[in-house]
């Protein structure tokens, strides 16, 4: 466990070198464990909930390569962004499928800089211990959206999320439905 702790730390060192939005690694991420997602496709990233007022996440770190596999669903630096109304229901489903450890959760975007993440912004809005980590393993989560502003979705392992392992997430006030968009393809909403 330390010696992954330890290549984790340094991977994120060499990270901060790079310039900023530069997505580097191999098609391939050696070592995951596939199976904790299979079968999850971009339509499962974000559904509408089973109860009213209820939106499913499922936030999935090392999904490919990208940003050296510190990533959420393949995106990383906020290039993801997942919008839902102010006062919905937030049920989230995080998996690593990476022997690196990696953690989830809701911060303020200037949380962002700082080595260390916190507490999540909302109650509940994150997994146990994420400075911590987690690797090869699968966590659920809820929270209550009860607050409009532009937060992110962040690794709460040290260092991670100022090296862009972090995507948006957005709680508006006018927002009528969820909505996200991956990159830069059109705002998809969820219905």
């Amino acid at each position: 466990m330390r010696l992954l702790l330890a290549l984790s730390l340094l991977a994120s060192v060499s990270l901060a070198q790079q310039p900023a939005g530069h997505e580097h690694g191999g098609a391939e991420i050696p070592g995951l464990k596939k199976e904790l997602f299979a079968g999850i496709t971009e339509a499962d990233f974000m559904k509408l909930g089973d109860k009213p007022k209820t939106v499913k996440l499922v936030l999935i770190a090392t999904f490919n390569a990208a940003n050296y596999g510190m990533n959420f669903n393949g995106h990383a630096h906020g290039k993801a962004i997942f919008t839902v109304p102010t006062g919905w229901n937030v049920e989230v489903t995080f998996i690593n499928p990476s022997p690196i450890p990696h953690s989830l959760l809701v911060v303020e975007k200037d949380m962002l800089k700082k080595p260390q993440m916190g507490a999540p912004y909302f109650d509940g809005a994150g997994v146990p211990k994420p400075e911590q980590g987690m690797a090869f393993a699968k966590a659920d989560f809820s929270f209550t959206a009860d607050e409009a502003g532009e937060y992110a979705l962040a690794c709460g392992f040290p260092a991670h999320a100022a090296n862009g392992h972090w995507v948006a997430f957005n709680v508006s006030d006018e927002a009528k439905t969820p909505t996200l968009q991956l990159g830069d393809a059109p705002v998809k909403e969820i219905k």
